[in-house]
């Protein structure tokens, strides 16, 4: 562990970074934080609440949306390690009634190719979560959401991001270990790396306190001028696509952990996940590599997150905010009122992202 607190002109140069781009980052606050192999710097900026004014802190609790994937696919890849699965396995081995399930790998599960319709733009299912965000999902109601309108293309034959891919896996997940997908979390990465403060929700509304306020565009009631609070919502449709709740600390220690499979993976599983980064899409095995920066962006209504390790340099980069809403030229994309314009559309948690990789001398630029 990291104990050294960075200052000086490195501290301040990350710390001008963030300021410079918060009035462009559509977010009420951020949480940043870098760990290098000299030390760590971390900051909390904006509000938490924006009706009390509390303010964003650091160790609050945040949704992380699709960096739940590196998890789903972290337990996948000690599953191959252990001789349990094969990356050649397919669907159908596990799972009845998929679209070209016998042609299906798990491997074309993990790095989305497996030509299976993502859930999550099915219009039946954003009719249903829209209209009651409290609603607790079933992973059957999920996956039947996109295999209706499955197969999209042929297994292998492309890339597409798809969260239906991802609840496959965790539904692969129970059924060789036999437990609980949460608990096979805790057992094998929340203990082994000391995540004391990364939690699965199952289907509790539930976030741990300290948190902060999460606000979002989407659903049926938000306007430019007043973002739904969405911190309520139900997670259970995110599942192991996108349902964990963590924090700064834990996450800098998860983003080395992933990047280097140290505490995770013996080195020859790490290696297969590092050769798993198909070009031009640049997603491998439950997690992205752009430019040398390994990891993940997440993202739930209300909440952004970005987790990644720089490989040259051993340097971890997270950044949590309090708003998934995105900012900038984003064409027909809902964005708050008084919207920057005149720069590249993006989400909060990246913007902020994308300053400190910069500032770190090793830019990241969103494919």
């Amino acid at each position: 562990m990291i104990t050294t607190p960075l200052s000086g002109e490195l501290a301040a140069r990350f710390d001008a970074a963030v300021t410079a781009v918060l009035g462009d980052t559509a977010a009420p606050g951020v949480i940043a934080g870098v760990r290098t192999p000299e030390g760590y710097w971390q900051k909390a900026y904006g509000v938490a609440d924006p009706e009390t004014g509390a303010p964003m802190e650091i160790g609050m609790h945040t949704r992380i949306g699709s960096v739940t994937k590196t998890f789903t696919g972290t337990v996948l890849m000690q599953l191959v390690q252990a001789g349990k699965v094969s990356l050649d396995d397919t669907i159908s081995t596990y799972v009845d009634d998929i679209p070209n399930g016998d042609r299906i790998t798990l491997l074309q599960l993990a790095d989305m190719t497996s030509g299976l319709a993502s859930y999550t733009l099915s219009e039946d299912f954003q009719d249903r979560l829209f209209s009651d965000p409290e609603h607790v999902f079933t992973v059957d109601e999920l996956l039947q959401y996109g295999l209706d309108e499955s197969p999209i293309f042929e297994p292998g034959a492309r890339f597409d991001y798809s969260n239906t891919n991802t609840v496959l896996l965790g539904e692969v997940i129970e059924k060789v270990t036999g437990k609980p997908v949460g608990d096979v979390f805790k057992a094998q990465i929340f203990e082994p790396l000391g995540l004391n403060n990364t939690f699965w929700p199952g289907t509790s509304s539930d976030i741990p306190a300290p948190y902060p306020q999460g606000f979002t565009m989407q659903g049926n009631e938000a306007t430019p001028d007043t973002p739904t609070n969405a911190t309520d919502w139900n997670p259970s449709w995110g599942w192991t696509a996108g349902g964990m709740i963590s924090s700064l600390d834990d996450l800098l220690t998860y983003g080395r952990a992933l990047g280097t499979g140290q505490g995770l993976l013996d080195p020859a599983a790490q290696e297969v996940r590092l050769a798993s980064f198909p070009s031009p899409a640049g997603y491998g095995i439950g997690m992205g590599c752009v430019g040398g920066w390994v990891g993940h962006t997440g993202e739930l209504p209300g909440y952004n997150t970005t987790v990644f390790y720089d490989t040259a340099s051993d340097t971890t980069v997270v950044v949590q905010t309090n708003s998934d809403i995105p900012s900038g030229d984003c064409g027909d994309a809902a964005v708050l009122a008084g919207n920057a314009t005149g720069l590249a559309c993006s989400s909060p948690a990246t913007r902020v992202f994308t300053a400190l990789a910069e500032a770190l001398g090793h830019p990241y630029s969103m494919p």
